[in-house]
C-alpha cells in the first residue's frame, strides 16, 4: 500500500502551487481540476497539470490528478488528456461524486483503452472513489468491489452534508446541536468497514478551518482512531499535524516489531503463543502488530529496540 496520511489538495490551474507543492512533505499530493478549478480554466488546467507531472520532482510522493465528474462535460477528456500526456508520470486516478459501482468500471475501462493505446503498462494506474452522497455511502460495498485498480474510499464530507441535509456550514465539524455522540461516526465506519472488506485504504475527507491546526489534529485522531490511514490537507500547516496522528509513536511502533519478533521465535520453537514481558502474545496479537508495524515503516520510523529471545 502507498503512504496517504497526508493528501494535499493542489489547484490544477496554479503553476505557482503545484511548484510549492513539490517541496512539501505530504505523502501524496492530488492535482484537482475539479472543484477547485474555474469552468472557464478547466481545459487549460489539463495541459498545466499534465506538464507538472511530467517536468516536476515528485519524489517519494504519490502522484493523483482529480477530473471532474461523470455527471460534467469535462471527465471524459481530463482523462484522456491527462493519461496521455503524462500516464506514465501519474500514480493514480481520483473519481469524485461514486455513487455506484458503475462510475469506478467507467474508469477502469477507459484507463484501459488510453494505456493500450499509449503503450503504457496496463493496469499500473489506480483508482481513488471519492463517496460524497447518501447514494454513495448505501453503494460503498459494491463500489469497494468495482475495480481491481481501485486503491482507496475516500470521504468527501461537504458534498456528503449537503446531501443529508445536515445542518452545519462548517466541513468537518459536528453540526450545532448534536451534543450525543459523533454525527459522523456511521459514515466513517461504513466507508472504513467497505474498504477493509476488500483490501482498499480509507482516507477521511478535509477540514476547511485551515488556520486552525489544534482543531484539524482533534478532527484527524478521530478517524485515525478508527483505523483510517489518512487525511486530506488543505493547507501546508496540516501537513505536519496529518502526518504525526497518521503515524505510531516510536514506543507503539518499537513494540509491534518486538511482538512480531517474539511470535516469530515462539513458532520456531514449537509454540503457538508467547510472551513478551508480562504480556501475553498469540496469532491475534501478530495480526494486529502487523498493522502498527506497516504504518510505521510506511512513516519512515526506524527501530530503536530489539528482540531479546532470553530476557525480550
Amino acid at each position: 500500500m502507498r503512504s496517504r496520511r497526508t493528501t494535499l489538495a493542489v489547484p490544477g490551474s496554479n503553476p505557482r502551487f503545484i511548484e510549492k507543492a513539490q517541496g512539501l512533505p505530504a505523502d501524496e499530493i492530488f492535482l484537482d481540476l475539479e472543484d477547485a478549478v474555474a469552468p472557464s480554466a478547466k481545459e487549460d488546467a489539463r495541459k498545466t497539470v499534465a506538464a507538472a507531472l511530467n517536468e516536476g520532482d515528485w519524489s517519494g510522493k504519490t502522484r493523483v490528478v482529480r477530473v471532474n465528474d461523470l455527471d460534467t462535460a469535462w471527465a471524459y477528456r481530463d482523462v484522456i488528456e491527462v493519461v496521455e500526456g503524462a500516464g506514465a508520470n501519474l500514480d493514480a486516478i481520483m473519481l469524485p461524486k461514486v455513487s455506484d459501482a458503475t462510475h469506478v468500471q467507467w474508469l477502469d475501462r477507459l484507463l484501459t483503452q488510453i494505456e493500450r493505446a499509449a503503450g503504457l503498462p496496463v493496469g499500473r494506474i489506480g483508482i481513488e472513489a471519492q463517496i460524497e452522497d447518501a447514494r454513495g455511502l448505501v453503494n460503498a460495498d459494491a463500489i469497494a468491489a468495482s475495480s481491481p485498480r481501485l486503491e482507496t474510499l475516500v470521504l468527501g464530507p461537504g458534498d456528503l452534508m449537503a446531501s443529508l441535509n445536515m445542518k452545519t456550514l462548517v466541513v468537518g465539524e459536528q453540526p450545532p446541536g448534536y451534543t450525543e455522540g459523533d454525527a459522523y461516526h456511521h459514515i466513517l465506519m461504513r466507508i472504513l468497514i467497505a474498504a477493509r472488506a476488500h483490501g482498499l485504504q480509507a482516507i477521511d475527507g478535509p477540514y476547511f478551518n485551515v488556520r486552525d491546526v489544534d482543531a484539524f489534529t482533534r478532527v484527524a485522531r478521530r478517524s485515525a482512531a478508527l483505523g483510517f490511514d489518512g487525511k486530506w490537507v488543505l493547507h501546508p500547516s496540516q501537513i505536519e499535524a496529518g502526518n504525526a496522528v497518521f503515524s505510531p509513536t516510536q514506543d507503539d511502533y518499537d513494540h509491534a516489531e518486538l511482538i512480531l519478533d517474539a511470535y516469530e521465535h515462539s513458532l520456531r520453537e514449537g509454540r503457538g503463543a508467547a510472551t513478551l514481558g508480562d504480556e501475553m502474545i498469540d496469532e491475534a496479537s501478530r495480526k494486529m502488530a502487523l498493522v502498527i508495524a506497516a504504518k510505521g515503516r510506511a512513516a519512515g520510523l526506524t527501530r530503536t529496540k530489539r528482540f531479546d529471545p532470553e530476557g525480550n
